[in-house]
């Protein structure tokens, strides 16, 4: 494959994951909550300011006649967050949801590697113009399932560092965390991933076929 399709095949995956304004979309009322809460230690205003900058950015996003999938997704994100930090009355619990869903992605990224069906190209192939012909190329799935095993350790580590904090309650040391292994972690990662999958060739359907 040639660089420039390197590079249209990576603003592709870019755009799929929302760009730098779908990362700032999920992160920043997070950001927000945990600095309230540190000046008002109140839950439910702390919540309800980071609930109100989620609409508000999604707001923003309507304005400008943007997509608004990952800015949705990111209210109904955080309207969870806040519900379960309101449910318990515990602050940490506002991180409970992406803890799950850490260990929750970690197993079915783990589990469909396993089976030979990584999930990284059921996601990926359709963006790239590849559909499900890589099964049929081996280096192309093996790939995918290396950087698939890429993604369970950014969810592992997320787990092992945080639910420690979690669990001793340490709120800020945990928001910190989020913080640092969020976007930096997600960005590290999908870097990696793309240094592994660009050294295979996207697969033309049609080829595979033949």
């Amino acid at each position: 494959m040639s660089y420039e399709g390197h590079e249209e095949d990576r603003d592709k995956v870019y755009k799929a994951l929302g760009g730098t304004r779908g990362l700032l979309d999920s992160g920043l009322p997070s950001i927000l909550f945990l600095i309230a809460f540190n000046i008002t230690h109140n839950l439910n205003e702390s919540g309800i300011l980071a609930i109100a900058l989620s609409v508000l950015l999604a707001a923003l996003r309507l304005f400008k006649r943007e997509t608004l999938q990952h800015a949705v997704s990111g209210v109904i994100g955080v309207a969870i967050c806040a519900l379960f930090a309101r449910h318990s009355g515990k602050a940490a619990d506002f991180y409970l949801p992406g803890l799950i869903i850490n260990l929750v992605y970690g197993f079915i990224y783990s589990i469909l590697n396993l089976v030979g069906w990584p999930l990284l190209g059921l996601i990926l192939g359709p963006i790239l113009g590849e559909n499900f012909a890589w099964r049929g190329v081996p280096a192309r799935k093996s790939a995918y399932k290396k950087g698939g095993w890429v993604w369970v350790a950014l969810f592992l580590s997320r787990l092992l560092v945080q639910y420690p904090l979690y669990k001793t309650n340490h709120l800020n040391w945990l928001g910190t965390a989020r913080l640092v292994m969020g976007y930096p972690g997600l960005i590290l990662t999908g870097w990696v991933t793309w240094l592994i999958l660009r050294k295979v060739p996207t697969v033309k359907p049609e080829l595979a076929a033949e």
